[in-house]
């Protein structure tokens, strides 16, 4: 007799031997097969079937998997974050260094590598100006003003410095820690196979297009569902990324630019030498700040300096307005570029949403277990169904393999069908009308998403926004009260969200 071996996470095992004493055995054959448990590493998504609330920090459950008349062993992985292995949603958190970000464009490495030289040609240049000329030569030596020199040495030295810091906490970010979701493993054949074609010669642009995944146990989709309310399309699915073969999280973009999709994506910078995502975006808002106050700083200096040489009678020298005009000009779009980030932050919106200020989102929003479609809104339950299974209906005992004679198989096969049921969760669609930001929180919290949550965190370049932890059950970012909003537009109680956790949690 044949039986079929089921792995389970140790939670079922214990479920299944309180009410059962019987063994299950299997025939032993000389083949075995394989099943690859995933890595114990730090994950975005949440542990399916059994919907508790706990996070996958430690490693990750084994799913509930069937071998057809096979023994079966398992195998842990490598737990290296670049491994065939890894789960599709990890990735680099914090300070945790990634390989360097490359653009797909030659003309755009090259700006960003020279520009950095140009802006420390600069730099120099004004610390002449300023500190060399007009504090040292002029107001120590000419003018005797030596307070007046050292008030304004002190300032830009700690103007210079905080601005230098958060330039190399940017730059260093955007190089190592860019944000790019990462591929799945399809993606990244494709790209081995792109890199082939181009190194033999080969056209690489007759790749195939990927449309969108329709295994209903696809990689990465888990991460969506186990969330109580996610960014879809129409059918209820993630968005879609073709070129990257993967679903793409809630506010992510693809760039052309570097052919990946970015977390959070508000531009590319040549100034800085890469992409500004939500992992560098506070530390941006930092350097343009602090850049602006120390181009304001040359300008006040050389304007004064130009000031008390026209009341002596004398001449204005050229490299006074030299200072003067290049203050002038970067200080203005330093101004401006705090302006416009300061402007997103307290919005919550990224410049990619700028241009897309009339935009409407569908939001899947998590109702109670089996609630049904409506003229308003369509629903869909999770885990997805392969067509034509009914393999996920409660009380349903499977054949495949297992005598129905054998009480202990059948029994076990139908507590584990009940389980699987347990953690069916349905969502209804909603859509925002155009120009609704869902993530609009309230501007203090917006803003202490990206900045943080103390002082120190605003004006010195110390960590990450706290927008980076995708920790939260409820969502990827949170959502702010626009979605209570459209369950009440679309005939939804508040609390369906709870009380369908509720249900799951008791049955």
């Amino acid at each position: 007799m044949t039986v079929d071996v089921l792995v389970a996470h140790s939670d079922e095992l214990d479920l299944a031997s309180n009410t059962s004493d019987t063994t299950i055995n299997a025939t032993v054959v000389k083949d075995e097969t394989i099943i690859t448990r995933p890595p114990p590493t730090l994950t975005r998504s949440w542990s399916l079937p059994n919907a508790s609330t706990r996070r996958t920090d430690s490693p990750a459950s084994p799913v509930l998997t069937r071998a057809s008349s096979l023994p079966v062993k398992l195998v842990e992985p490598a737990t290296d974050i670049d491994s065939d292995s890894s789960s599709v949603w990890t990735w680099a958190w914090s300070d945790e260094m990634q390989g360097p970000a490359t653009s797909k464009r030659c003309g755009t490495r090259w700006i960003a590598r020279l520009l950095p030289f140009f802006m420390l040609m600069l730099v120099g240049y004004a610390t002449y100006d300023v500190v060399v000329y007009c504090c040292v030569e002029y107001f120590i030596q000419e003018t005797r003003k030596t307070a007046t020199a050292i008030v304004l040495i002190v300032f830009y030295t700690i103007f210079f410095i905080l601005m230098v810091a958060a330039y190399i906490r940017c730059y260093v970010t955007i190089q190592f820690n860019t944000g790019f979701v990462p591929w799945t493993a399809a993606r990244e054949a494709a790209e081995s196979e792109r890199n082939e074609r181009s190194t033999n010669g080969g056209d690489v642009e007759s790749l195939q297009w990927s449309p969108a995944d329709t295994n209903p146990d696809s990689p990465g989709l888990e991460a969506f569902y186990s969330k109580d309310a996610f960014i879809c399309e129409s059918d209820g699915l993630p968005k879609w990324c073709s070129e990257c073969r993967s679903w793409k999280p809630d506010r992510a973009h693809h760039s052309s630019e570097y052919g990946r999709c970015v977390y959070k994506m508000d531009h590319v910078c040549p100034w800085m030498g890469g992409i500004i995502s939500e992992t560098s975006f506070n530390f941006f808002i930092q350097f343009t700040f602090y850049c602006a106050c120390y181009c304001v700083l040359i300008v006040s200096t050389n304007a004064y300096v130009v000031t008390l040489r026209r009341n002596a009678g004398q001449s204005v020298e050229g490299r006074v307005v030299v200072g003067l005009a290049l203050g002038s000009l970067f200080g203005l779009f330093s101004i401006a570029m705090t302006a416009t980030a300061l402007r997103f932050v307290f919005q919550n919106i990224t410049n990619v949403d700028l241009f897309r200020k009339n935009q409407t989102f569908r939001l899947a929003v998590r109702v109670p277990t089996g609630t049904r479609s409506t003229d308003q809104f369509t629903t869909i339950t999770y885990p997805l169904s392969p067509p034509g299974d009914d393999s996920r209906a409660p009380g349903t005992a499977h054949s495949n393999g297992v005598d129905q004679s054998d009480g202990a198989g059948s029994i076990a096969t139908n507590r584990m069908a009940a389980r699987d049921q347990r953690a069916k969760r349905t969502f209804a669609i909603l859509q925002t009308q155009s120009g609704e930001n869902p993530w609009h929180v309230g501007y203090r919290n917006n803003f202490k998403s990206v900045m943080g949550e103390t002082i120190f965190e605003w004006f010195l370049p110390l960590r990450h926004s706290p927008c980076t932890r995708h920790d939260s059950m409820v969502s990827d970012y949170e959502f702010g009260p626009l979605v209570e909003e459209l369950k009440r537009r679309y005939g939804l109680a508040e609390g369906d969200a709870e009380k369908g956790a509720n249900e799951t949690t008791s049955s």
